[in-house]
């Protein structure tokens, strides 16, 4: 069974649920849901291939997906910066002091949501094809 429209489905969902945390101000959040909207499309992406599609690095599931089809270097080096928010916004322990809260800024934020939302349409027209 083909369930990659249904992960893609909830990649977009995530990723609004990014902007809605952007206006509030939640950067940490911002940046955690961008990389899972990001993750969950990329995800997809395998699905549609038949591939499998374990852990929650981006850019070792595009590295998966390059036996199937060309991605460019700069959508896999989105992937790359969308991976550093997987552990640190959500968990203190990645930083001396403080909690995620405390360093995540709006730039960051807004960098977040356009880098998922470039990986996603990317991912977009592979699948609708």
């Amino acid at each position: 069974m083909d369930r990659s429209k249904d992960w893609f489905s909830q990649a977009v969902h995530i990723l609004k649920q990014a902007k809605w945390n952007l206006e509030g101000e939640f950067f940490d959040g911002v940046c955690f849901l961008a990389q899972q909207s990001a993750e969950m499309a990329t995800k997809a992406l395998c699905l549609h291939y038949k591939l499998e599609c374990w852990g929650h690095a981006i850019s070792r599931l595009f590295h998966i997906l390059k036996s199937d089809i060309l991605i460019p270097e700069s959508i896999v080096d989105l992937g790359k910066k969308l991976d550093k928010y997987y552990i640190p916004t959500r968990n203190p322990n990645g930083f001396e002091r403080g909690a995620p809260k405390d360093y995540f800024t709006k730039q960051e934020a807004e960098e977040a949501i356009d880098n998922a939302e470039e990986i996603i349409e990317f991912c977009r027209k592979i699948i609708q094809k």
